[in-house]
Protein backbone atom coordinates (compact mmCIF):
# COMPACT_ATOMS: atom_id res chain seq x y z
CA UNK A 1 0.00 0.00 0.00
CA UNK A 2 1.06 3.22 -1.34
CA UNK A 3 0.18 6.36 1.12
CA UNK A 4 0.23 9.97 0.10
CA UNK A 5 -0.01 13.05 1.39
CA UNK A 6 -0.83 16.28 0.07
CA UNK A 7 -0.88 19.53 1.04
CA UNK A 8 -3.34 22.02 0.06
CA UNK A 9 -2.62 25.57 -1.49
CA UNK A 10 -3.49 26.77 2.13
CA UNK A 11 -1.12 24.20 3.78
CA UNK A 12 -3.79 22.60 5.77
CA UNK A 13 -1.99 19.46 5.89
CA UNK A 14 -4.69 17.08 4.86
CA UNK A 15 -4.15 13.42 4.20
CA UNK A 16 -5.12 10.72 1.77
CA UNK A 17 -4.42 7.30 0.99
CA UNK A 18 -4.72 4.92 -2.03
CA UNK A 19 -3.31 1.50 -3.51
CA UNK A 20 -0.95 1.22 -5.83
CA UNK A 21 -0.16 -2.86 -6.94
CA UNK A 22 3.54 -3.12 -6.46
CA UNK A 23 4.29 -3.90 -9.48
CA UNK A 24 3.10 -0.75 -11.36
CA UNK A 25 4.89 1.27 -8.27
CA UNK A 26 8.48 -0.13 -8.61
CA UNK A 27 7.77 0.85 -12.45
CA UNK A 28 6.94 4.46 -11.12
CA UNK A 29 10.08 4.54 -8.64
CA UNK A 30 12.63 3.28 -10.99
CA UNK A 31 11.58 6.02 -13.20
CA UNK A 32 11.10 8.92 -10.27
CA UNK A 33 14.62 7.94 -9.12
CA UNK A 34 16.51 8.00 -12.89
CA UNK A 35 14.61 11.59 -13.40
CA UNK A 36 15.78 12.78 -10.02
CA UNK A 37 19.35 11.88 -10.77
CA UNK A 38 19.34 13.34 -13.66
CA UNK A 39 18.34 16.64 -12.29
CA UNK A 40 15.00 16.76 -14.18
CA UNK A 41 12.31 19.10 -12.79
CA UNK A 42 8.88 17.18 -13.30
CA UNK A 43 5.25 17.57 -11.60
CA UNK A 44 2.71 14.65 -11.48
CA UNK A 45 -0.29 15.38 -13.79
CA UNK A 46 -3.37 13.58 -14.88
CA UNK A 47 -4.93 11.42 -11.95
CA UNK A 48 -2.38 11.77 -9.21
CA UNK A 49 -2.71 15.32 -10.24
CA UNK A 50 -6.49 15.68 -9.55
CA UNK A 51 -6.55 12.51 -6.91
CA UNK A 52 -4.40 15.40 -4.35
CA UNK A 53 -6.94 18.20 -5.02
CA UNK A 54 -10.32 15.92 -4.72
CA UNK A 55 -8.96 12.84 -2.54
CA UNK A 56 -10.07 10.42 -4.85
CA UNK A 57 -8.35 8.47 -7.23
CA UNK A 58 -8.73 7.23 -10.74
CA UNK A 59 -6.09 4.28 -11.03
CA UNK A 60 -5.23 4.74 -15.07
CA UNK A 61 -2.35 2.24 -14.65
CA UNK A 62 -0.16 5.31 -16.34
CA UNK A 63 1.62 8.20 -14.56
CA UNK A 64 1.50 11.62 -16.48
CA UNK A 65 5.14 13.69 -15.32
CA UNK A 66 5.24 17.08 -16.52
CA UNK A 67 8.36 18.75 -18.34
CA UNK A 68 10.07 21.39 -20.07
CA UNK A 69 10.44 20.82 -23.47
CA UNK A 70 14.34 21.45 -22.81
CA UNK A 71 14.34 18.42 -21.06
CA UNK A 72 12.98 15.97 -23.42
CA UNK A 73 15.49 13.73 -24.31
CA UNK A 74 17.14 13.61 -21.37
CA UNK A 75 13.42 12.08 -19.57
CA UNK A 76 13.23 9.83 -22.38
CA UNK A 77 16.96 8.55 -21.57
CA UNK A 78 16.08 8.43 -17.68
CA UNK A 79 13.43 6.39 -18.76
CA UNK A 80 14.89 4.16 -21.20
CA UNK A 81 17.71 3.50 -18.19
CA UNK A 82 14.36 2.74 -15.84
CA UNK A 83 13.65 -0.52 -18.63
CA UNK A 84 11.19 0.88 -20.30
CA UNK A 85 10.32 0.77 -23.74
CA UNK A 86 8.44 3.27 -26.63
CA UNK A 87 5.34 2.65 -26.36
CA UNK A 88 4.94 3.41 -30.06
CA UNK A 89 6.35 0.21 -30.94
CA UNK A 90 2.92 -1.23 -29.68
CA UNK A 91 0.53 1.56 -30.21
CA UNK A 92 1.10 4.73 -32.17
CA UNK A 93 0.75 8.44 -30.79
CA UNK A 94 1.71 11.92 -31.28
CA UNK A 95 5.41 12.08 -30.34
CA UNK A 96 5.48 15.87 -30.45
CA UNK A 97 3.62 16.37 -27.01
CA UNK A 98 4.17 13.59 -24.75
CA UNK A 99 6.55 10.28 -24.86
CA UNK A 100 5.21 7.14 -23.39
CA UNK A 101 7.31 4.27 -22.16
CA UNK A 102 5.44 1.14 -20.66
CA UNK A 103 6.97 -1.67 -18.84
CA UNK A 104 5.44 -4.78 -17.23
CA UNK A 105 2.02 -3.48 -18.60
CA UNK A 106 2.47 -0.19 -16.66
CA UNK A 107 2.57 3.30 -18.32
CA UNK A 108 4.45 6.39 -17.71
CA UNK A 109 3.65 9.56 -19.71
CA UNK A 110 6.32 12.15 -20.14
CA UNK A 111 4.50 15.52 -21.34
CA UNK A 112 5.80 19.20 -22.70
CA UNK A 113 2.92 20.40 -23.96
CA UNK A 114 -0.43 20.07 -24.05
CA UNK A 115 -1.88 17.36 -26.75
CA UNK A 116 -3.51 20.42 -28.81
CA UNK A 117 -0.57 22.57 -28.45
CA UNK A 118 -1.82 25.43 -27.41
CA UNK A 119 0.85 25.70 -23.98
CA UNK A 120 3.95 24.23 -23.34
CA UNK A 121 5.06 23.76 -19.94
CA UNK A 122 6.44 26.60 -18.46
CA UNK A 123 8.74 26.19 -14.65
CA UNK A 124 5.26 27.55 -13.00
CA UNK A 125 4.37 24.26 -14.10
CA UNK A 126 6.45 22.35 -11.99
CA UNK A 127 6.73 24.82 -9.42
CA UNK A 128 3.48 26.13 -7.93
CA UNK A 129 1.70 22.80 -6.62
CA UNK A 130 1.75 21.39 -3.74
CA UNK A 131 4.26 18.46 -2.90
CA UNK A 132 2.65 15.26 -2.52
CA UNK A 133 4.36 12.17 -0.55
CA UNK A 134 4.09 8.69 -2.73
CA UNK A 135 6.18 5.98 -0.29
CA UNK A 136 9.56 7.37 -0.08
CA UNK A 137 9.22 10.16 -2.90
CA UNK A 138 7.89 13.48 -2.59
CA UNK A 139 6.74 15.01 -5.91
CA UNK A 140 5.02 18.32 -6.89
CA UNK A 141 1.56 18.42 -8.34
CA UNK A 142 0.59 20.45 -10.91
CA UNK A 143 -1.07 23.39 -10.17
CA UNK A 144 -4.68 23.15 -10.05
CA UNK A 145 -4.75 26.49 -11.89
CA UNK A 146 -2.75 24.36 -15.11
CA UNK A 147 -4.73 21.37 -14.49
CA UNK A 148 -7.95 23.21 -15.07
CA UNK A 149 -6.22 25.06 -18.26
CA UNK A 150 -5.61 21.66 -19.53
CA UNK A 151 -8.95 19.79 -19.73
CA UNK A 152 -11.38 22.48 -20.73
CA UNK A 153 -9.56 21.73 -23.81
CA UNK A 154 -10.75 17.83 -23.32
CA UNK A 155 -13.96 17.78 -24.72
CA UNK A 156 -14.14 15.28 -27.84
CA UNK A 157 -16.62 12.85 -28.79
CA UNK A 158 -14.69 9.77 -27.08
CA UNK A 159 -13.79 11.54 -24.05
CA UNK A 160 -14.50 14.70 -22.29
CA UNK A 161 -12.45 15.93 -18.79
CA UNK A 162 -15.21 18.34 -18.33
CA UNK A 163 -16.79 16.48 -14.73
CA UNK A 164 -12.83 16.51 -13.69
CA UNK A 165 -13.16 20.27 -13.98
CA UNK A 166 -16.49 20.09 -11.70
CA UNK A 167 -14.62 18.28 -9.19
CA UNK A 168 -11.86 20.48 -9.20
CA UNK A 169 -14.05 23.58 -8.93
CA UNK A 170 -15.89 21.99 -6.06
CA UNK A 171 -12.54 21.05 -4.27
CA UNK A 172 -11.25 24.45 -4.68
CA UNK A 173 -13.07 27.02 -6.11
CA UNK A 174 -12.93 29.96 -3.70
CA UNK A 175 -8.70 28.98 -3.51
CA UNK A 176 -7.84 29.29 -6.91
CA UNK A 177 -5.75 31.91 -8.47
CA UNK A 178 -8.31 32.79 -10.77
CA UNK A 179 -6.81 35.85 -11.63
CA UNK A 180 -3.80 33.82 -13.02
CA UNK A 181 -5.98 31.30 -14.59
CA UNK A 182 -8.24 33.90 -16.35
CA UNK A 183 -4.77 35.01 -17.67
CA UNK A 184 -3.84 31.73 -18.84
CA UNK A 185 -6.70 30.89 -20.59
CA UNK A 186 -6.32 34.03 -22.87
CA UNK A 187 -8.53 34.51 -25.79
CA UNK A 188 -9.93 31.17 -25.34
CA UNK A 189 -11.56 32.24 -22.17
CA UNK A 190 -15.08 31.47 -22.81
CA UNK A 191 -14.37 27.58 -22.32
CA UNK A 192 -14.03 28.46 -18.81
CA UNK A 193 -16.64 31.00 -18.71
CA UNK A 194 -18.93 27.85 -20.14
CA UNK A 195 -17.59 25.71 -17.38
CA UNK A 196 -17.79 27.79 -14.63
CA UNK A 197 -21.49 28.59 -16.13
CA UNK A 198 -22.65 24.94 -15.88
CA UNK A 199 -20.98 24.56 -12.59
CA UNK A 200 -23.11 27.06 -11.29
CA UNK A 201 -26.34 25.35 -12.90
CA UNK A 202 -25.05 21.43 -11.39
CA UNK A 203 -24.53 22.74 -7.27
CA UNK A 204 -25.62 26.21 -7.34
CA UNK A 205 -25.07 26.49 -3.14
CA UNK A 206 -21.30 25.26 -3.49
CA UNK A 207 -20.66 27.49 -6.78
CA UNK A 208 -22.20 30.42 -4.69
CA UNK A 209 -18.63 30.07 -2.25
CA UNK A 210 -16.31 31.15 -5.61
CA UNK A 211 -15.60 34.73 -5.30
CA UNK A 212 -17.46 37.63 -7.12
CA UNK A 213 -14.36 38.23 -9.19
CA UNK A 214 -14.09 35.51 -10.58
CA UNK A 215 -17.78 35.89 -11.55
CA UNK A 216 -16.71 39.31 -13.05
CA UNK A 217 -13.78 37.91 -14.95
CA UNK A 218 -14.74 35.41 -16.50
CA UNK A 219 -18.19 37.29 -17.64
CA UNK A 220 -20.61 34.35 -15.75
CA UNK A 221 -23.75 34.99 -13.79
CA UNK A 222 -23.04 33.88 -10.33
CA UNK A 223 -26.11 31.53 -9.10
CA UNK A 224 -28.56 32.71 -6.73
CA UNK A 225 -29.44 29.47 -4.66
CA UNK A 226 -33.46 28.90 -4.53
CA UNK A 227 -34.67 27.95 -0.99
CA UNK A 228 -35.15 24.08 -0.31
CA UNK A 229 -33.49 20.73 -1.11
CA UNK A 230 -30.07 21.10 -2.61
CA UNK A 231 -30.29 19.96 -6.23
CA UNK A 232 -26.67 19.27 -6.73
CA UNK A 233 -27.23 15.46 -6.48
CA UNK A 234 -30.76 15.31 -9.09
CA UNK A 235 -28.73 17.24 -11.48
CA UNK A 236 -25.62 15.55 -11.30
CA UNK A 237 -27.61 12.16 -12.28
CA UNK A 238 -29.26 13.95 -15.11
CA UNK A 239 -25.77 14.18 -16.47
CA UNK A 240 -24.57 10.15 -15.25
CA UNK A 241 -26.31 8.39 -12.95
CA UNK A 242 -22.86 7.15 -11.75
CA UNK A 243 -21.62 8.73 -8.88
CA UNK A 244 -18.95 10.91 -10.64
CA UNK A 245 -19.61 14.24 -8.45
CA UNK A 246 -17.62 14.45 -5.16
CA UNK A 247 -20.11 17.60 -4.48
CA UNK A 248 -23.25 15.28 -4.19
CA UNK A 249 -21.60 13.44 -1.15
CA UNK A 250 -23.13 14.58 1.88
CA UNK A 251 -20.85 16.49 4.07
CA UNK A 252 -18.11 15.58 1.45
CA UNK A 253 -15.34 18.06 2.22
CA UNK A 254 -12.47 17.00 0.21
CA UNK A 255 -9.30 15.93 1.68
CA UNK A 256 -7.58 19.52 1.15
Amino acid sequence: MIQATCRSPDETGARWDWEIPDPQWRVYRRVLEEVRAAGIPVALGGAFALATYTGDLRNTKDLDLYILPRDREATIEAMTRAGLMDYHDRLPYDRSWIYRGTRDDSLVDAIWAMANLRAYVDRDWLTLGPEVQIGEQRVRALPPEELIWCKLYVLQRERSDWMDVFNLLDALGPRLDWERLVARLGADLPLLTAALTLFGWLAPRRAARIPSSAWSATGARRPEPAPGPDVTGTRADLLDSRPWFRGARSGDRGPC
